[in-house]
């Protein structure tokens, strides 16, 4: 008989970009999961809930989101990738698992590059290692200001938000999805994730170069809904990541490990077994 998942701890770690609230789960070797923009750790329970009876997990609420100190400027990949520096020397561990949603993905890619020594294995999910096209930037700049005309993502914005992250299938079978991604959305600090949107999308470099120095084993997942990172954005990802593995989710679009936890999560603990 399978023992039941162990309840998360709720607990505050400091680093180079604010106090972040953090779901710790579990116990064993350590697995750090970053969500996506305007989406907090509570992204990764349906994950958590598996991975830790073997690994303890570490759910962010990234810079700037959910319970984690409110952003007061701009920062780039690489800070956050020190931000892992600072979680892995808070918990008093030399390396550990990083699984990356979206701007996760990013800052696991950032992470693997830089501080390969540091890491065991890196999933990156519905990521990119490309600069943000110009739509890209219009559309999250025209966010940004109705945002604030509105004060807050409210209807209309929620809409565009929904469209964004989730794909024709979640919209039509997932309602507990629909509505996780509406609240996430609808209770964001504007002013604090404005930082962060500025940072991840009109800022955001072109990361492929830097990509090619990682070492280490990565897993990339795309999901074949996904409007934001369609697949072949994510592949070219993937492709300039050396011996990465690539896998697609059918029926999953931009927020993956929310939509189909118990789809992803068994490849995501096979991949991670192979390279404890």
């Amino acid at each position: 008989m399978t023992s039941p998942a162990p309840e998360p701890d709720e607990l505050p770690i400091p680093t180079r970009l604010g106090t972040l609230h953090v779901r710790r789960r579990g116990d064993g070797p350590l697995v750090v999961l970053w969500p996506s923009l305007l989406m907090d750790g509570s992204l990764w329970d349906g994950v958590t809930e598996q991975l830790s009876r073997r690994w303890t997990t570490l759910a962010l609420d990234p810079p700037g989101h959910g319970r984690s100190e409110p952003l007061r400027r701009s920062f780039s990949l690489d800070e956050c990738a020190g931000v892992l520096l600072d979680v892995l020397d808070h918990a008093e561990v030399e390396t550990a698992h990083v699984v990356g949603n979206s701007w996760g993905g990013m800052v696991g890619a950032t992470f693997a590059a830089r501080h390969g020594d540091r890491l065991g294995a890196a999933v990156l999910m519905n990521a990119t290692g490309s600069a943000a096209g110009r739509l890209q930037r219009l559309e999250f700049g025209a966010m940004l200001r109705l945002g604030r005309m509105l004060g807050g993502i409210r209807p209309p914005l929620t809409r565009s938000v929904l469209k964004a992250f989730l794909g024709p299938t979640s919209l039509r079978e997932r309602p507990a999805v629909v509505q996780h991604v509406r609240e996430s959305a609808r209770q964001v600090d504007l002013d604090s994730v404005a930082w962060a949107v500025r940072s991840v999308v009109p800022d955001r470099p072109d990361q492929r170069s830097l990509l090619a120095q990682i070492e280490r084993p990565v897993l990339v997942v795309a999901g074949r809904e996904d409007a934001t990172f369609p697949v072949a954005e994510t592949q070219a990802m993937a492709d300039a990541i050396p011996g990465s593995e690539m896998w697609v989710v059918e029926n999953g679009a931009h927020l993956v490990a929310l939509e189909l936890p118990e789809v992803v999560t068994p490849r995501i603990a096979d991949f991670l077994a192979r390279h404890d």
